[in-house]
């Protein structure tokens, strides 16, 4: 897995200035530990995180390990590897026609016990849902995706970091940005989130996509207000996570890495979703950049 993250200054008279810059290539093992690891600024401590398998542990690691990166791109990216590569594997769905049948074997062969129940354990697996089978296990087969354009917007070439082609095999890319401006008293928050991969047609499908729009008091970095738009969804129970996620409305964005976790848990919640909100965090240390009175 390869990451890259840029913070951005775009004054309104014109003109960017980078900001800051990150990045890091690790090589995981299929359960997702990591195996090798490289990070951009190196760290004299990264190679600790060797060992450790994507999830809850790795965020646990990665904030007793690399704390102190805390509001840098690299910290987002490294944060970000437990989400991302937890959906990666979704790309062979596009590409395997018998992904649906080898995932179920699989699920047979864990030694865990299990077995790929996923029940409750975010809005889009509650019981009962169509996401789930009989035996609690994911429904692959019902999942829906959405053939998407480019990311790059040609009216705002700056608008990402240089990103390479990916098409003609399976490959996937999760994708998020954070734009924050002054505005009305109050920091404006505009970010979107995509997972999405080439398909054998030649164009990108994507599985998840989310918007979402949020302000900010400034001084104590209160959440005032959160609208949580979903784009594309595999599930149709997954929408329903949008509407819970103004419970962190009125908690400061600088505590959302936790605090996240602690309110929209399980059923409340949408663990991609919950992946957008818990960025937020990095809003203060993004505002600190903004000129005063832009």
């Amino acid at each position: 897995m390869t990451g890259r993250a840029r913070d951005l200054l775009t004054p309104f008279e014109g003109g960017d200035t980078p900001v800051a810059e990150g990045g890091f290539r690790i090589l995981a093992s299929p359960a997702r530990e990591i195996l090798e690891i490289a990070i951009e600024p190196e760290h004299p401590r990264a190679r600790e995180l060797v060992g450790v398998r994507a999830g809850g542990a790795s965020r646990q690691a990665l904030a007793e390990i690399l704390g102190d990166l805390r509001g840098t791109p690299t910290f987002q990216l490294l944060d970000d590897y437990a989400g991302a590569s937890l959906v990666a594997g979704w790309i062979w769905s596009r590409w395997s026609d018998d992904w649906h049948d080898r995932m179920a074997s699989q699920r047979q062969k864990s030694p865990g016990a299990s077995k790929g129940r996923m029940v409750n354990i975010c809005t889009g697996f509650t019981e009962g849902g169509s996401s789930l089978n009989e035996d609690g296990s994911v429904d692959h087969s019902d999942q829906s995706s959405t053939e998407v354009g480019p990311l790059a917007n040609p009216e705002d070439p700056q608008g990402w970091h240089a990103m390479p082609v990916q098409e003609g095999r399976p490959l996937a890319r999760r994708a998020r940005r954070i734009d924050v401006w002054r505005a009305e008293g109050v920091l404006k928050v505009d970010a979107a989130f995509q997972d999405s991969g080439p398909n054998p047609q030649g164009s990108r499908t994507a599985i998840h996509e989310y918007r979402v729009y949020g302000e900010i008091e400034e001084g104590s970095g209160r959440l005032l207000s959160l609208q949580a738009l979903p784009h594309i969804l595999p599930f149709r129970e997954c929408p329903g996570a949008s509407m819970k996620a103004a419970r962190m409305v009125g908690k400061p964005v600088g505590d959302f890495r936790q605090a996240v976790l602690d309110t929209l848990v399980g059923t409340i919640g949408c663990t991609h979703l919950n992946d957008v909100l818990r960025a937020l965090a990095d809003v203060p240390q993004l505002a600190r950049s903004l000129p005063r009175g832009g």
